[in-house]
């Protein structure tokens, strides 16, 4: 599909004249430049890449590349016999060394030329390397031989050697790279390669497919030399639609590269700044998923490193783990960000689903029907669902209300119940029942950004009363039953929902509490407010000085801690400090 894809475009490419909207065709050509051309080079395609690239240049550039075709045309007439000559140099220098090669030579692509002159931001005369010669040979050993050959008889320029035989690159090109002094004091680079790496380098997959059918060599490099296009095919399948496949996968194409290795020696190469986890995803995707620390060169290292070229990467699993959302935040290839994405929907829709079936039983059971699954098969054929997992999940983002599916399955039911819509009471009736939590839907491991979350404003602790609020769209959002906000929804008792802490509340969970303190402006003070709350088993995540006076000055602090007795007892030590003049627990 990608081959028909990157054929169709190119054919598009060779008729763009005949479009006459001028805006539409600069749109296709700008298109092309960014991602198709970029595209059939990753999956080695030089040829077609070269001619897209062209193509873009003379409908993107026109004048531009019209000046450096005629200063080609004119350095063509003056060194007409330069080809040729260089082209006979090599070609008998490297057969009295035994090494039967096939030479030629050729004039880099105008694109490629202006590439050149934007990079250097030299004119067309300062840019010496113009041309290019190719030297074919039947083996990789003859290869370096050959090179061996070229640096004797033409003196090398300095830092311009390349070897992607050894390092291939990431869409698996293989060849030497060099560049020389040749005749006139002209320097031109050379390419030497085998004649299967030449047609790699020129069609890319398609050449592929052809040798690996012959059993070549070449085709066995296949896991290392298209990794990449497999992962870019992975990107398409899990990417939620093809707005973010096009990111991904303009992220994964635009990035320098790191090579590291794995403790058995294959090679893996990464964008700049990518992190063990991004390398765990280049490996496997099952590899990323359950990934749960790294050794980078034998030392264990957060996954947020960024790698550097040569580390050799250990990965650490564990069965039972899964991606972390926070992984999402710092990882870069499209590969682990489209995998990281992935579970982080199927999370939330497992979320919202579990809530929107307990609030459904809960509403079930408070209005005395018997609830089954069978019986919603009417309510999800008027809201054209697929399916009761897809019902419990519109409950759950708070798009259905509760009582009006009850209505659909057993109609009357929430009439007969009127006034008493065990879901849903007015806040001053939930400060009365908070105590019995009878009919409540438990609430555990809340996630921030999924289902059910804690609300900013009043920070509730596993030990508080609570109350839920549902938010189309955002799921349930955790109050305090004493939180103010709650005043201003007391006329929309649909949106109400009796919550309760689970009993196996993670124990060794931390969460925020906030407090509000009046402290002596005297040396000392703040350092005896922190004592007390390390001493005391709490950690200090945030602090701002909110008023400064004179003789005191207030602060707020959000501690972390595990539950309301934890942050009660930090509250009692800190009133307990000659230098803490008043302490209370705060909202926002």
């Amino acid at each position: 599909v990608l081959l028909v894809k990157l054929a169709d475009r190119l054919h598009n490419m060779r008729t763009l004249v005949h479009i006459k909207d001028g805006n539409k065709r600069r749109r296709i050509a700008r298109e092309t430049l960014d991602i198709y051309a970029p595209l059939a080079e990753r999956v080695g395609m030089q040829a077609m890449k070269d001619e897209l690239e062209d193509l873009t240049f003379s409908e993107l550039q026109p004048e531009a590349r019209n000046s450096i075709v005629r200063r080609l045309d004119a350095l063509r007439e003056t060194d007409r016999e330069v080809t040729p000559t260089i082209v006979d140099e090599l070609c008998g220098t490297l057969r009295e060394s035994g090494i039967n090669a096939e030479v030629s030579g050729r004039e880099k692509r105008p694109y490629s030329i202006w590439r050149k002159m934007e990079h250097r931001d030299a004119p067309f005369e300062q840019i010496a390397d113009v041309m290019a010669f190719r030297v074919l040979v039947d083996s990789v050993e003859e290869c370096y031989r050959a090179l061996g050959v070229v640096h004797r008889a033409y003196p090398t320029v300095p830092g311009r050697f390349k070897d992607y035989i050894s390092t291939p690159k990431p869409n698996g090109y293989c060849s030497l790279h060099t560049a020389v002094i040749g005749p006139g004091k002209r320097r031109v680079e050379v390419q030497i390669r085998t004649t299967e790496m030449h047609d790699l380098a020129e069609y890319g997959v398609a050449a592929h497919w052809t040798y690996k059918q012959t059993g070549s060599p070449a085709a066995r490099q296949e896991g290392r030399r298209f990794r990449w296009l497999r992962g870019l095919l992975e990107i398409l399948e899990h990417a939620a639609g093809p707005e973010e496949f096009l990111e991904q996968t303009k992220l994964e194409m635009y990035r320098d590269q790191v090579f590291c290795f794995t403790p058995k020696g294959d090679l893996i190469a990464l964008p700049h700044r990518a992190t063990p986890v991004d390398f765990a995803y280049s490996v496997h995707s099952e590899v990323g998923d359950h990934c749960v620390g790294a050794k980078i060169n034998g030392r264990l290292a957060p996954l947020r490193t960024a790698l550097r070229n040569g580390d050799q990467v250990e990965i650490l699993r564990s069965s039972g783990q899964t991606p972390d959302p926070n992984w999402e935040h710092f990882v870069v290839t499209g590969k682990a960000r489209t995998r990281v994405r992935r579970f982080i929907r199927q999370q939330e829709v497992s979320e919202y689903a579990s809530l929107g079936e307990a609030i459904l039983t809960k509403t079930f059971q408070n209005h005395k029907e018997n609830f089954s699954v069978n019986a919603l098969t009417p309510a999800t054929t008027k809201y054209q669902l697929r399916n009761s997992e897809e019902l419990y999940s519109w409950i759950g983002r708070g798009k259905i209300d509760p009582v009006e599916v009850l209505e659909i399955v057993a109609p009357g039911a929430a009439r007969r119940r009127k006034g008493r819509r065990g879901k849903f009471v007015p806040f001053r009736r939930n400060r009365n029942r908070a105590q019995n939590h009878e009919g409540a839907v438990a609430i555990k491991g809340l996630i921030p950004g999924m289902a059910v979350h804690l609300a900013g404003c009043c920070n509730p602790l596993p030990g508080d009363r609570i109350v839920g609020l549902i938010t189309e769209g955002k799921g349930v959002t955790i109050h305090t039953i004493d939180c103010e906000v709650l005043v201003s929804f007391g006329g929309t008792p649909e949106r109400w929902l009796d919550v309760a802490w689970d009993s196996n509340v993670d124990e060794g969970g931390m969460h925020v509490g906030r407090i509000s303190t009046v402290l002596n402006n005297a040396p000392g003070s703040l350092n005896a407010l922190t004592e007390v709350v390390a001493h005391a088993e709490g950690n200090i995540s945030n602090l701002k000085i909110t008023h400064r006076s004179l003789d005191f000055f207030e602060i707020v602090v959000d501690v972390e801690v595990q539950d309301v007795q934890h942050l009660t007892h930090i509250i009692a030590a800190l009133r307990a400090d000659p230098a803490i003049y008043k302490v209370e627990r705060s909202g926002a």
